[in-house]
């Protein structure tokens, strides 16, 4: 995460974080079951082994020593947890993890929804031609 005076950190000068969105690269260059396997290898590197799930400890402990994000305030932490939680148990699943990874890459959702387009459209046409 970026220092508080970072330009890749929101602000009211710069709403929108600056960063570089590397899934996609990975997603061409491994394909769809790759990429996943890392993801799950990434989960494991975040996760509370005791537990099997990535909590706020372990989160908090390990974005700094394995992904050098030391700078990462209790709040960044606890929005991350949020962000992914869908079962509101206070912590992520690999599912969870996963599907968050997914969200927060721009560039991936929209190849997805277009993907999922095409495929509606090519399954069961364009509806407005049948009327």
């Amino acid at each position: 995460m970026a220092s508080p005076n970072s330009p890749a950190r929101p602000t009211q000068q710069n709403p929108e974080p600056n960063f570089h969105d590397f899934l996609p690269a990975m997603a061409g260059k491994l394909g769809g079951e790759d990429l996943i396997g890392e993801l799950c290898n990434g989960f494991e590197l975040l996760m509370d082994r005791e537990k099997g799930v990535i909590t706020f400890e372990s989160l908090r402990r390990n974005a700094a020593a394995v992904l050098g994000l030391g700078d990462l305030t209790e709040e960044d932490v606890r929005c991350m947890i949020n962000e992914g939680d869908f079962d509101c148990d206070g912590a992520l699943n690999q599912m969870e993890f996963c599907v968050l990874m997914f969200r927060l890459s721009p560039d991936l959702m929209e190849a997805s929804r277009c993907l999922v387009s095409e495929a509606i459209e090519e399954e069961f046409g364009d509806c407005t031609r049948r009327h």
